[in-house]
Formats: structure tokens, C-alpha cells, sequence
């Protein structure tokens, strides 16, 4: 959720002011301009050999099980720019969301999909299927990232389907640099490689976006 996100940033503050013999935390954030994010990325030849949708378990209960909203939900609440009423059992009704890919308003909960940053296929052929079920369902669901999750417009979502950049960028030029922000930041997150054409076209959108950085934090 945002609010832990926060708490996370406030506390990254309190510890630049500790003294400088203190360790490092085991998962600190990193910053660095896109150009040098897509080079950190490992280059790897993609194998969908074994892959199904069910390997990677969602939604599940979200970061806070007492609330009775699963990790879609969670997602909603907190991406709203008018937050919905929430009905029994977590029922979203109203609301507010821009939908960046296609730079579309939004006011219906079910008009929108919570789409993967990097799509479940395309984790599993870069990476994922060494995976343990449980660090695939962790993946799937993964709310401590901003840009793990995104709350989009349905059509958008399927024109992306498992998509990567070397085949697939928003329909809004204006979000071009943003999303291969995030591509990049989510695959460094989960340590996930690229392939050949994937780098190349991260590497041509790097160009154009001299000012874009890509911070990310490993996963636990």
C-alpha cells in the first residue's frame, strides 16, 4: 500500500542521518539514469518452455489481509485519484483513476485492469520458472513497488497482453518514458533478465529519455 511505501521512504531519510559506520541496509534503494538501469540488466535467451498462468497465484489477500480486500482491490484503493465506496466484501462502486498508458479517465472499478509491469509469461521466460511457487506468488502480487502494479484501462491491458518493449509501448507517446522507467525497474527489482531484442529497443528508448531515472528496491 502507498502508506507503507511512505513509511519506507520517511525511514530511508532517518537513516542518512546515522553515522556512517553503520551497515547498509540488506535491501536499499537504488537511483540511477535510464541509460545505466538498462545496462544493469543480464542478457538472457527466453524459454516459455512449462509456462501457465496458474504457476503465479493472484490475487491474493494484498498487504493487509485484516481488510478484506484482495491484492486487485488493494491496488484500486490505492491508485484512486477519488477513492470508491467500499462495500461488503471489499465491493469498489465510484471512483476515480487515470489510466496512463492510453491517457484515459476512468470511473468504473470494472473498466479497469491491474496489469503486471513486466507480464507473468514474460517473468517466467526471463527468469521465473526457477522459481519457487511461493516467490511467484510474491511476484504476482507484488504491492512494494509502485510500478509492480498498474491500474489501466481494459484495452489497453489486452493490446499490451505479454508484450515486450521491443513489441509493445503505450498508444500515448507522452508515456513512453515512464513505462520503460518502470519495465526496467521492475525487472532489476526481480533480477530478471532480457533478451537480445528487448535490450535493444530498452536501449533505443533510453536515448530518447536523457532524464528519466529508474529507481528500485531488490526484492526480499
Amino acid at each position: 500500500m502507498i502508506k507503507s511505501v511512505q513509511r519506507g521512504l520517511i525511514a530511508a531519510a532517518a537513516l542518512a542521518l546515522l553515522p556512517l559506520t553503520m551497515p547498509a541496509p540488506a535491501h536499499a534503494a537504488d537511483s540511477l539514469p535510464l541509460a545505466d538501469a538498462v545496462d544493469r540488466l543480464q542478457p538472457a535467451t527466453e524459454s516459455r518452455d512449462g509456462y501457465t498462468r496458474g504457476a503465479f497465484k493472484h490475487w491474493n489477500a494484498g498487504d493487509d489481509p485484516a481488510d478484506g480486500c484482495n491484492t486487485r482491490n488493494e491496488v484500486l484503493l490505492d491508485e484512486a485519484v477519488e477513492p470508491p465506496t467500499i462495500g461488503p466484501g471489499c465491493l469498489l462502486s465510484g471512483g476515480r483513476w487515470w489510466s496512463y498508458y492510453d491517457a484515459t479517465w476512468v470511473t468504473s472499478p470494472g473498466a479497469l485492469d491491474i496489469d503486471h509491469m513486466v507480464p507473468l509469461a514474460e517473468a517466467w521466460d526471463s527468469g521465473a520458472s526457477a522459481w519457487s511457487p511461493a516467490r511467484r506468488e510474491a511476484y504476482a502480487n507484488d504491492q512494494g513497488a509502485l510500478a509492480s502494479l498498474i491500474a489501466v484501462t481494459g484495452r489497453s491491458n489486452r493490446s499490451k497482453a505479454d508484450k515486450d518493449p521491443a513489441q509493445w509501448l503505450p498508444p500515448v507517446a507522452e508515456a513512453h518514458c515512464r513505462y520503460v522507467a518502470e519495465w526496467v525497474g521492475t525487472k532489476l527489482r526481480w533480477n530478471l533478465t532480457a533478451d537480445d531484442a528487448e535490450l535493444a529497443a530498452l536501449s533505443e528508448a533510453a536515448e530518447s529519455c536523457p532524464e528519466r531515472t529508474v529507481t528500485y528496491e531488490p526484492a526480499p
